[in-house]
């Protein structure tokens, strides 16, 4: 990257970094550091309402499948697992459609069954 030591903990310690240096960063360490930003967006961004969807109309293409990763789904597991969070707040406050969560409940304890289930 040619730039001293000092430099690159100043960049690590920064509050904020380039686009052009993250990715420098991300090739470099193998690692996508976009992939926490993005991840960051769909968690966290308002909610659309039907209406303002219907109304909008736009040439870019319309994903409605697989816009949860792994990390995301573990992580809204872990909430409800843990009790930090209850499903009706995880639904409310990320918007997670009520089957789509329940879904992602019922495939965790067929994927990681019970200890005491045998």
């Amino acid at each position: 990257m040619k730039c001293s030591e000092d430099e690159i903990y100043t960049t690590y310690s920064s509050r904020e970094i380039g686009t052009e240096k993250l990715l420098k960063w991300s090739k470099l360490l193998d690692y996508d550091f976009f992939r926490i930003y993005t991840q960051h967006l769909i968690l966290y961004s308002p909610p659309v309402k039907p209406k303002e969807k219907a109304k909008k109309k736009t040439e870019l293409p319309v994903f409605r499948k697989n816009i949860y990763t792994r990390e995301i789904i573990d992580f809204i597991l872990e909430l409800i697992n843990t009790g930090i969070k209850t499903k009706s707040e995880i639904i409310e406050e990320y918007c997670i459609p009520k089957t789509t969560l329940y879904k992602w409940i019922s495939k965790e304890n067929t994927e990681f069954p019970d200890e005491n289930e045998t």
